[in-house]
């Protein structure tokens, strides 16, 4: 693939070491932030995934590959339950955050998504000034202070490398910026609510190699903080972000590991083969 995330395999004989980031500086048994066992998901009667098992570590990024509707975005947003809001659908399994089960009957989903928040494969900022679009999620938890609302939309926009480029035209319509500035204004707004995750569903797929390149080193900048999950076509993209690698096919999760294992040397035959491009 392109920098822009445009389809193309990883080309035969390339060394996965050579485009993979290190191993993570921060050690494989890192606390697991979300606990998911044999997850299943249905449309109706469609089955889209099949018993899934997967831990999500704190502070690191997950990449989720695969081909398309091998059921990777459903499960992201199986993540956040951002999948109630289809009529029909419905979840077999358990998905543990900070060990409580988000589909309990306690579970008030609204809390939930402030925590992990999502941000989708195209920009997708509200009619509003970039102030109002990041002020918004505050406002709605209940923020009406305006010196606190400014703090907080000055302080989202500088972790979403977007501060300096802003700064001066807050009140003009998120419309006017480019589409990778959008992006940004975009994991911005959900950045004001203190998310512990950032689910981000393909987010440089419509955007040009140099915004995608500041999306990645935002995604690093943020890892400190928070856990990231990333669906991402490009192998490109999730060899150089991510610390973690799951691949799917069929809506089941063949294979996850490091991802410079699964990168060089994966256990499962169709993941190399889908890495180096020979289907998908």
């Amino acid at each position: 693939m392109n920098d822009a995330g445009t389809a193309a395999p990883v080309a035969e004989g390339n060394s996965a070491a050579a485009i993979a980031k290190p191993e993570p500086s921060q050690p494989s048994s890192a606390p697991a932030k979300i606990r998911v066992t044999n997850l299943s998901f249905f449309y109706d009667e469609v089955q889209a995934l099949f018993n899934n098992t997967i831990e999500i570590p704190d502070r690191h990024i997950t990449a989720l590959i695969g081909p398309s509707g091998c059921g990777k975005s459903t499960f992201l947003r199986a993540l956040n339950r951002m999948n109630d809001e289809i009529p029909g659908t419905r979840v077999q399994g358990e998905v543990l955050l900070d060990g409580v089960d988000i589909y309990g009957p306690t579970c008030d989903k609204v809390i939930l998504r402030r925590r992990v928040g999502m941000v989708f494969q195209r920009p997708n900022p509200f009619p509003k000034s970039i102030y109002e679009n990041v002020a918004y999620g505050p406002r709605v938890h209940g923020e009406g202070r305006k010196s606190r609302l400014d703090e907080i939309v000055e302080h989202s926009l500088r972790r979403a490398a977007l501060w300096d480029e802003v700064k001066d035209g807050l009140h003009k319509s998120a419309f006017d910026i480019s589409g990778g500035q959008q992006q940004r204004l975009c994991i911005a707004r959900v950045l004001a609510v203190e998310p512990e995750v950032l689910l981000m569903d393909e987010p440089c797929s419509a955007l040009d190699p140099a915004s995608t390149f500041r999306i990645e080193e935002l995604m690093r900048e943020l890892q400190k903080d928070i856990a990231i999950v990333i669906v991402t076509h490009n192998m490109q993209q999730a060899a150089r972000v991510s610390d973690t690698t799951g691949f799917f096919l069929k809506g089941e999760l063949l294979e996850v590991g490091p991802t410079l294992r699964i990168f060089s040397k994966p256990d499962d035959k169709r993941t190399e083969d889908y890495i180096q491009g020979r289907f998908g």
